[in-house]
């Protein structure tokens, strides 16, 4: 059998050689990696693929990222790309609940990147999502694939510089993919345009299509790695809560849950952001990091909502292996497969988008032609270095976007700081002034926009204040001034605010390339306070609450006490505060290590008076919630006594169908009763799920998605329906989306029978 190329040793990951093995070497473990190598090659070849030599000069460093390799793997890889992306667009991507964003005529605050950036009326807004629904389709199955990667990635930056809320480091890694597809020959291997065009079927790849993207994954791990190189990190504060997980309990068999915390999920994921790299970059120790990446990118997909990034990184994984990967994958399969299947032969044919060297051997020059240097050569290794340059740079451009930067490093989504913050909000007050009478009023959080992530970020805040002043007007509010008082808790610190709440920030100064001037410090001084915080909460009962509080000298805090909030204490831990009961018309003056008693039903201003930072607690307890479970124990101890057949008193009517377990249908009045038998649908849910064979988990997750294409489909079709022939009567129009909106009949005690009935809740 002739030979099968194997285009480059699996541990030139980045850059890789082409020297060309045959089967038998290949089975015989005598390749190129660093397991072994040819007689006579040196160290550096058998370990990158590459020698000194070959980047000695720039016409020498052309040739080697033009080198012939196999576009088996990259071929194998765009079809998974394309396929996680066609599943994307209907879920995160939003194409299944696009009305519910873009309907016509909806008020509504919007956060583009650039404030031009307005969406199409949404029956095209629509076609925009088809566009980019088809670019991903044509880059999955290689067909007419430049114009498929130009239809995806023209309409997915649209979407992503559309609306800022929805950015994240996953989906600005999606389109950088995109956009790297669009410049390479991925559809030369397993395509409809192979089968269309003979010269591009199994034709060869340059080498710079797997060293740009190769690179690109490594800067993803590794610059995530750097990035938790911060204390917050390394001392578990910054994702404290997923040792909670229950995919952590086997961990906590040999850890508590705190050391589980440190070790596993700071410890773990610092070390192999930093090393997966690496590891993945050498033959050696490839298959030990695809079986810890393999296993954390599944962890993450059930610790996090983070739709198809889990299984777009394993994707990414197959590049750091050999090129020909997939034919000696596929050739083990059945021969009756064959035509659905990849091809395993014959070996990849020329290609004018690579260079061919010189062969010293007559038989390797019948083969292939050597071939000059050209200005689509150069321009492809020119392409390499300024790409792979500016991806290294941009993760630490920050002092560029001065503006963006809130607490956290620059602007949110390409920096690759993944879940490196955690944030508590704890108080949220919008305030606006009439410029002209000094009416004074309180807006609603959130009003006017579906997102909450403007709390976060000064220039969403600052778009959030200017449409909220515009649609101020409209309730005969004039040159309406807003003010933000907000709240926050950065990696389990003190909450403290963001913003300065005494500036107006419509008329508040922002620009992109200067530092914020009303964003408030973060009070990185006080972090050691949050071990205290943990030996505080361990001194109190289950009843007791706590809140860490920290403010600026020269301001304060103005809170009411609920008439739930019994027994509710305000103790100075730093500093000095004057606190002012609002009803009694009394200032009281407490000092570090003080405390008071607040009055419950009435508010109260905390003036910070000290020179530095004050630090203070509440401390209280719902006397509310704590009755209702007194209520719901004893309610508890009664249906298990009823059980067991050791009640003696007669039950009253309402209860006995209820404590037997036969409530479901019964038309229950009482708040409490209400509570109980809303608690005991979500234990049975939850036991339920618990014990969810394999098919059942399979059938509810199919059901799921199906009704989510389902919605997706049906009102796709409606609104290019609308832009062909106009749009129907409304009443059509209304019953068509009531269609399309039908979903799959809820069991009794499901989750969302049980949000139903949670209109009372504030009852209680």
């Amino acid at each position: 059998m002739e030979t099968v190329a194997r285009d480059s040793p699996a541990g030139a990951s980045l850059i890789v050689s082409s020297k060309k093995k045959d089967v038998h070497s290949r089975e015989t473990g005598t390749g190129t990696g660093t397991g072994g190598g040819g007689a006579g090659e040196s160290r550096m070849k058998r370990l990158f693929g590459f020698e000194l030599s070959d980047v000695s000069s720039w016409q020498k460093f052309v040739c080697l990222l033009n080198r012939p390799t196999d576009p088996a793997s990259l071929g194998v890889f765009r079809f998974l790309f394309g396929m996680l992306m066609v599943v994307d667009i209907p879920q995160e991507r939003g194409l299944s609940y696009l009305d519910y964003k873009y309907l016509d005529g909806m008020v509504v605050c919007r956060f583009p990147l650039f404030n031009f950036l307005q969406p199409l009326p949404l029956d095209w807004m629509y076609l925009v999502y088809v566009i980019m629904l088809l670019g991903a389709l044509g880059i999955m199955l290689g067909c007419f694939y430049r114009l498929a990667c130009l239809m995806f990635i023209s309409t997915y930056w649209y979407v992503f510089f559309l609306d800022k809320t929805t950015w994240n480091n996953h989906s600005y890694l999606y389109g950088l993919i995109g956009f790297q597809l669009t410049f390479m020959d991925a559809n030369r291997y397993w395509s409809i345009d192979g089968l269309r065009n003979a010269k591009k079927r199994n034709a060869h790849v340059p080498l710079w299509n797997y060293t740009v993207l190769r690179t690109q994954i490594f800067i993803v791990y590794f610059i995530a790695g750097i990035k938790k190189l911060d204390f917050d990190w390394i001392e578990g504060y910054s994702m404290h809560y997923l040792a909670n997980h229950w995919l952590f309990d086997p961990f906590k068999l040999v850890f508590s849950e705190e050391m589980t915390s440190v070790l596993v999920v700071h410890g773990g994921g610092l070390v192999l952001d930093l090393t997966a790299g690496y590891l993945l970059f050498f033959d050696a120790t490839r298959p030990i990091a695809m079986v810890f990446v393999s296993y954390f990118h599944c962890m993450n997909s059930q610790l996090f909502s983070i739709g198809m990034f889990a299984y777009t990184m394993l994707a990414t994984s197959l590049l750091f292996c050999y090129p020909d990967w997939p034919r000696r994958f596929f050739s083990k399969f059945p021969a009756c497969l064959s035509g659905a299947l990849p091809t395993v032969m014959p070996a990849p044919q020329h290609s004018p988008s690579c260079v061919y060297p010189e062969s010293e051997s007559s038989e390797a020059a019948t083969l292939t032609k050597p071939t000059k240097v050209s200005r689509r050569h150069r321009l492809g290794a020119l392409f390499t270095v300024l790409y792979i340059t500016e991806q290294f740079f941009m993760p630490y451009s920050h002092f560029i976007t001065q503006g963006y930067n809130n607490l956290t490093n620059g602007l949110y989504g390409y920096s690759w700081d993944m879940m490196v913050h955690s944030r508590s909000h704890q108080h949220v007050k919008i305030t606006y002034r009439d410029g002209v009478t000094g009416d004074i009023g309180y807006l609603n959080p959130g009003v006017f926009t579906h997102s909450r992530r403007w709390k976060d970020h000064g220039d969403m805040l600052k778009q959030y204040a200017s449409c909220l002043s515009h649609q101020l007007k409209n309730y005969n509010i004039s040159e309406p001034e807003i003010y933000f008082d907000i709240w926050v808790s950065i990696n389990e610190r003190f909450q403290q605010r963001i913003f300065d709440p005494r500036l107006d920030i419509v008329k508040a100064d922002w620009s992109p390339f200067r530092p914020n001037p009303w964003l408030m410090p973060l009070l990185v001084d006080l972090s050691p306070w949050r071990t205290t915080f943990q030996e505080i909460e361990d001194t109190l009962d289950n009843q007791t609450e706590v809140v860490f509080i920290a403010d600026f000298p020269g301001l304060h805090l103005e809170n009411f006490v609920s008439e739930d909030l019994g027994n509710t204490s305000l103790q100075v831990l730093q500093g000095e505060l004057s606190v002012e009961i609002v009803e009694e018309g009394k200032n009281y003056t407490i000092k570090e290590g003080e405390k008071m008693q607040l009055p419950a039903g009435e508010y109260h201003k905390a003036y910070t008076v000290s020179p530095g930072p004050s630090c203070f607690m509440y401390i209280y307890v719902n006397t509310t919630e704590m009755a209702l479970e007194q209520n719901l124990t004893r309610l508890y101890e009664l249906q298990e006594r009823v059980r067991n057949g050791t009640e003696t008193e007669p039950l009253p009517p309402e209860l006995q169908p209820i404590l037997n377990g036969t409530g479901t249908d019964v038309n229950v009045t009482d708040p409490v009763l209400k509570a109980f038998l809303r608690r005991q649908r979500k234990i049975e849910e939850i036991q339920k799920r618990r014990n969810a064979t394999i098919v059942d988990r399979f059938t509810r997750f199919t059901i799921k998605k199906y009704y989510l294409l389902r919605r997706s489909f049906l009102m796709t079709a409606i609104a290019l329906r609308n832009l062909v022939v106009g749009r129907p009567p409304l009443e059509q129009l209304a019953q068509e989306v009531a269609y399309a909106n039908m979903k799959a009949p809820e069991e009794p005690g499901s989750s969302e029978a049980v949000r139903k009935d949670d209109s009372d809740h504030t009852e209680l």
